[in-house]
């Protein structure tokens, strides 16, 4: 489904620093691969060239046969906008959008009718433990509660690819591991391939294999 090939990428100008170098991976509908690596190797910069936020200095990424290098900007957007899901570290839940408004997001931009957006919205929300949440304000959430929210907003509109980068870096460990344990189960469930960025060995435990990104590329551990 999803094909890294050799990518390479490189900052600074005339003073130029390998971030990322011969870069090799696939990733499998249904498959959860976790990703480690010292701070600084290049993991949140892969992940950024998966998405098709930054292009690769040297190689490709493929999804489902579509090169995207090869796409106009205006295609691309539309891809990563129906296809793709992200987590992060930070959540980046809006603050003035109740819960299902943040969630219901991804399938506004799609267009998405009102009544199919309402009942997908209630699923997922039931999904992720917040069934009876919908109304609720950001503020009045945990930290666990708000990622379980940037959880189902990634996977409302059921993407083929789900990039997490560091999802469970600012939980208590009881919760990081109700939360991972969420979005494997949902990755799972939708059949989509799924990448793990960090730093957490418990964390890269829970994913199907686990994989280091070194100066020289991606190696199994």
């Amino acid at each position: 489904m999803l094909r890294v090939v050799d990518i390479s990428k490189a900052f600074g100008g005339a003073n130029q620093r390998a971030v990322l170098s011969a870069v090799n991976l696939d990733v499998s509908a249904g498959e959860y691969v976790a990703v480690m690596g010292e701070s600084g190797v290049g993991k949140s910069t892969m992940l950024n060239i998966i998405a098709g936020l930054e292009a690769p200095d040297t190689g490709e990424v493929v999804l489902d046969s579509v090169n995207l290098g090869q796409l106009p900007d205006d295609e691309l957007t539309r891809l990563r906008r129906e296809r793709m899901g992200f987590v992060f570290q930070a959540f980046h839940v809006l603050p003035y959008l109740s819960v299902a408004q943040n969630v219901e997001l991804p399938l506004a931009l799609l267009r998405t009718d009102v009544a199919s957006m309402r009942e997908r919205v209630s699923e997922m929300l039931h999904a992720v433990g917040l069934g009876s949440r919908g109304d609720s304000m950001p503020r009045e959430l945990s930290g666990g509660e708000l990622q379980r929210v940037a959880i189902a907003r990634a996977l409302v509109h059921r993407p083929k690819v789900v990039l997490a980068d560091e999802p469970t870096g600012n939980l208590d460990p009881d919760t990081a591991g109700q939360i991972l344990s969420l979005l494997k189960s949902q990755i799972k469930e939708n059949d989509a391939a799924g990448i793990l960025v960090t730093h957490s060995p418990d964390a890269a435990q829970t994913a199907d294999k686990t994989l280091k990104l070194t100066s020289g590329g991606l190696i199994s551990i």
